[in-house]
């Protein structure tokens, strides 16, 4: 099979290496579509440095072509979405329901081969059978989707109440489009103008602060306060736009960290506690209730994520595609790896 490795940054280089076989209890998929995560991005980019040669991608479509030992109730021809964090279900943070910060979990096109290939081996619990109902479209997005829907629903905020979402990246743009399906009031900020109108077009509100980050702050906490947003969605990912957050985050409300900058993020410890404002980790979803709720979301059309997806590509061209999502301007490439 042909294989996308990530040689070292900027470098993608297409082998054709052994076509994987499954393993007890595992599925083989026959991959047709693979999305452009941010995180894909940032190791392209060798802002993180992997100890070897590996496959990226994570964000995987396709169908079950080969079903190994000890699978049962799985059929040959299955369309299915990739789970990619898989948890060891046996550490103490797996037994006590937060899979998602297991310190043992399998990570595919991380710790393991990806998705940008032919193929892949993985658990069958992690091949998730996509409904008749839902498009190959909206089915490639289901992974960043259940990112978002594990954000919006790790806060308190509910239907009727006013959010607020710093930064319209993949994530941003899918917590904005799920709270505004379910009834939220959205208030955005974003630099891009392209995908300002892309949350407003859906009818979220768009915030434009000025200045440094004191003045930036200062406005977004009187209009945050006046319209009673109680969450605040940090997406960006940066720590100006953390720091942000913290300093402009109306009394009582709730800051939910998205955005995984890597960098110092500061805070006043003074206001955080004298205004009662909470700040809540979401770091990607919980096995296996997200993905079931994005898939039933989706299926139902409360939700249609497939909006997201800007442009396309090969896998021949993916270090090309990589390179135009770094630029920032696209909300979601596709990576169309066989019909």
């Amino acid at each position: 099979m042909l294989g996308a490795f990530l040689n070292k940054p900027n470098e993608i280089l297409i082998k054709d290496i052994a076509t994987p076989e499954p393993n007890f209890g595992e599925v083989r998929v026959h991959l047709s579509k693979v999305g452009i995560c941010g995180s894909d991005v940032h190791l392209f980019l060798g802002h993180r440095l992997l100890e070897n040669p590996t496959i990226i991608g994570h964000e995987g479509l396709g169908f079950i072509d080969k079903i190994g030992e000890g699978v049962v109730g799985r059929h040959l021809g299955e369309r299915v979405i990739i789970e990619p964090n898989i948890p060891c279900r046996k550490c103490h943070y797996c037994m006590s329901g937060r899979g998602n910060i297991c310190t043992n979990k399998r990570v595919i096109g991380l710790t393991e081969a990806g998705c940008f290939a032919e193929y892949i081996t993985i658990p069958a619990e992690f091949a998730w059978k996509i409904p008749d109902e839902i498009s190959d479209e909206d089915a490639v997005v289901v992974e960043p989707t259940a990112v978002a829907v594990h954000a919006l629903f790790s806060s308190k905020a509910k239907p009727g109440d006013a959010i607020a979402v710093i930064g319209l990246g993949a994530i941003g743009l899918l917590v904005s489009h799920l709270a505004l399906s379910l009834g939220y009031q959205v208030f955005v900020s974003e630099l891009n103008p392209s995908k300002v109108k892309m949350a407003t077009d859906m009818g979220a509100f768009a915030i434009f602060p000025k200045g440094d980050l004191e003045n930036q702050a200062d406005e977004l906490s009187k209009i945050w306060t006046e319209n009673r947003v109680s969450a605040v969605f940090e997406c960006a990912g940066s720590a100006q736009t953390a720091s942000l957050a913290t300093a402009a985050a109306p009394r009582g409300s709730e800051i939910i960290l998205v955005g995984l900058s890597g960098n110092l993020a500061t805070f006043t410890p003074l206001k955080i506690a004298r205004e009662g404002i909470h700040i809540v980790p979401s770091i990607i979803y919980d096995h296996p209730f997200d993905f079931a709720r994005t898939l039933q979301l989706i299926r139902s059309k409360v939700i249609q994520p497939h909006f997201i997806i800007s442009n396309y590509a090969t896998l021949n061209t993916l270090q090309a595609a990589l390179a135009l999502a770094a630029t920032g301007n696209e909300s979601k490439i596709v990576v169309n790896i066989s019909k």
